[in-house]
């Protein structure tokens, strides 16, 4: 196992650098650095900034509009994208549903959304939970009856992350009650604008609607929207699922957020407190460990070896790094840390300090929101027992 770059690829490195700090917004830029709300706009201008390069999917082969990156190309664009400042792709469109219209949609299918997806232009959201289906999504119950050249959804989806901006939505719906639970299932595109689709957002602890409750009301959807076969969504949302455990991870925000913790330190007079440090320094080591374990399976996937299917370790590790950064971030600010005001953050009341650092702008909205990490995704302790079973037998 080699983890050295090659200077090919310190090459292409450079080249990306250059790139994003040509292009990347500084109001952007300087909100992601400082954890500050960004906005519907905000996030689609970035997305189709890269879009318009052809970078928004930069996972995808050249056969579907993507750059046709390797592994380790993938992983050193998001790298410099994270250290920039860059928001993190919404990832519903481009990381998540995209891999599953291209490995499991028809040719039409893939000529219809692909191309609105790749140019940031459509927004998508994703429709897996339910108030009774989480961690365990085959226990989903929304609706899709067919008649005729339609189905018939009925039903709810939950912690719809950012679907109050959403135009499409992919869902698991039961098309079946027969036999096992997963056996019943298909993968529906369903347009969100469509008569019956009812969004009422979830208003959080620091104010925001980050996620939201989706409503299906005899909504009427085109059997043409079928990825697949019917009754086979199983198999596409474990397709997809893979992709998101992988992106939760996020090891390269994570070292972002690391030196933010370090600046906040700084800037609060705790970073000389050596048991401080001791805490600064073991999280250090976790994010440098997590980056070796991705590193190791970019490594695999150059050398054309099956890595091992690692995506639940990465998602368990991934998240309770962020919620540890964002921990030490609070204890880090103290009182500073407390203001909980939605107008009060918006005006900039916590804090402009010397030299226009937001130090501690907003801390609590970071370590509330981050609480979810560990349970979204699949719940980490589910994704322990997965390990387990795959490691064990």
């Amino acid at each position: 196992m080699d983890l050295a770059f090659t200077p090919e690829e310190q090459a292409f490195r450079e080249t990306i650098r250059a790139w994003v700090q040509a292009n990347l917004p500084a109001d952007i830029s300087h909100k992601v650095h400082n954890a500050l709300r960004l906005s519907r706009d905000d996030m689609q201008r970035w997305a189709r900034i890269l879009g318009k390069k052809g970078w928004l999917g930069h996972g995808w082969p050249k056969e579907f509009g993507g750059p046709g990156w390797n592994a380790v190309q993938k992983h050193l664009f998001e790298e410099e994208c994270a250290l920039a400042g860059a928001p993190r792709v919404v990832p519903f469109g481009p990381v998540m549903v995209a891999p599953v219209i291209m490995a499991f949609g028809t040719p039409g299918q893939q000529q219809r959304f692909l191309p609105g997806i790749a140019s940031g232009d459509v927004w998508w959201s994703q429709g897996y939970s339910e108030p009774g289906a989480g961690s365990d999504l085959a226990s989903v119950k929304c609706k899709a009856e067919r008649v005729g050249d339609k189905y018939i959804v009925n039903g709810q989806k939950t912690w719809t992350t950012l679907g109050q901006y959403g135009e499409w939505i992919f869902c698991l719906v039961r098309t079946s009650n027969e036999g096992k639970p997963q056996t019943g299932i298909s993968f529906l595109l369903i347009d969100m604008k469509s008569p019956g689709v009812t969004v009422r957002p979830i208003k959080l602890l620091d104010g925001e609607c980050e996620v939201n409750e989706v409503w299906f009301d005899n909504v009427e959807v085109p059997v043409g929207n079928l990825i697949g076969e019917e009754n086979k969504g199983w198999t596409y949302a474990k397709h997809l699922l893979s992709h998101e455990r992988t992106n939760i991870a996020d090891v390269n925000r994570s070292k972002r957020e690391l030196e933010r913790l370090k600046r906040i330190a700084k800037t609060e007079g705790v970073y000389d407190d050596l048991r401080f440090r001791d805490e600064i320094a073991k999280l250090e080591v976790d994010v440098v460990a997590l980056e070796m374990l991705v590193l190791r399976v970019l490594s695999a996937e150059k050398s054309g070896k099956n890595s091992l299917d690692i995506a639940g370790l990465l998602k368990i590790k991934g998240s309770e790094i962020q919620q540890r950064y964002s921990e030490l971030m609070m204890l880090a600010a103290g009182p500073f840390s407390l203001p909980f005001i939605e107008e009060a953050m918006e005006a900039g009341w916590q804090g402009d300090f010397p030299g226009g650092v937001v130090a501690n702008a907003p801390l609590a909205s970071t370590y509330f929101n981050l609480r979810k990490t560990t349970i979204y995704g699949g719940s980490n302790e589910v994704q322990r027992n997965i390990v387990s079973q795959f490691v064990l037998g």
